[in-house]
Order: C-alpha cells, then structure tokens, then sequence
C-alpha cells in the first residue's frame, strides 16, 4: 500500500507477504474514496466486502468479530512501532527492521519498494547493502 505526493513520488506504507492482508481502514470506516492504492505485485487474492456486510457478520459472528479486532489492533501496533521506529532509527537499522519483519520479501521487491518504504533512495539503501556485506566479511 502506498501514497504518491504532489511531485509524484510513492511512498510505500506496508507490505503484505503470505497469509496477510492490506486494506485502507480509513476509507473503509468513513465511506471516502482513498488517496491509498493497494496495488499487487505478485498473484493474490482480492476479497471484497461491502462496509453494511460487514457490519452484519460481525453482529452475527461474534468470533469473527474479535478476529478482526484483533488483526486491527496488531496493525495498528505495528504502524505505531514503524512510525517511532522513523524518527529515532538509523536508515541502517529500520533496513534490518524491515529484514526481520518481511523475511521471504527481501529478494522478490524491487529495491524502489524497499527503499520508499524505508524513506530513503534506492542509491543510499545499495550503500547501506553494501556496508553490511563488508561488516559480516
């Protein structure tokens, strides 16, 4: 999922590897056309619900419910962490954050992908790269 600023650049906000899931919950909870995209870069599948229905199966299901609250409320942590991780991190260490946390996504993202999420350009995380390849010789 990511956002395009007003020169045009994207700026990646999350990934979803197996058995995750993206959605833009603000646009979602207030009806509102998204200035998100979600865009899949390998096969996956799409599900879509309709805000109403939603609504119901949880009154209906109250496991599913819970499910959810939960699944929300650890992405929510998650970005809470990855927002303080930005401002008190090195480019260094929120690449090896990002290593631990997306492990199978390393080699299958484009370097632009990584380096947006990490905010900082596709040259800078080759540097990086490269620096901790000399670290571990």
């Amino acid at each position: 999922m990511y956002g395009v600023d007003d020169m045009g650049y994207e700026h990646n906000i999350q990934f979803a590897a197996e058995n995750d899931w993206i959605a833009d919950i603000g646009s979602f909870h207030s009806q509102q056309p998204s200035g998100l995209i979600i865009q899949a870069i390998e096969e996956a599948s799409i599900l879509q619900i309709e805000q109403q229905d939603l609504y119901f199966l949880y009154l209906n299901i109250p496991k599913l419910d819970r499910i959810f609250k939960v699944i929300i409320e650890n992405k929510y942590v998650e970005l809470q962490n990855r927002v303080l991780q930005n401002f008190s991190s090195t480019a260094e260490q929120r690449y090896l954050r990002f290593l631990a946390q997306y492990p199978t996504l390393f080699h299958r993202l484009p370097n632009t992908h990584i380096a947006s999420y990490l905010g900082i350009t596709p040259e800078f995380l080759s540097k990086i790269r490269k620096g901790l390849t000399t670290k571990k010789k």
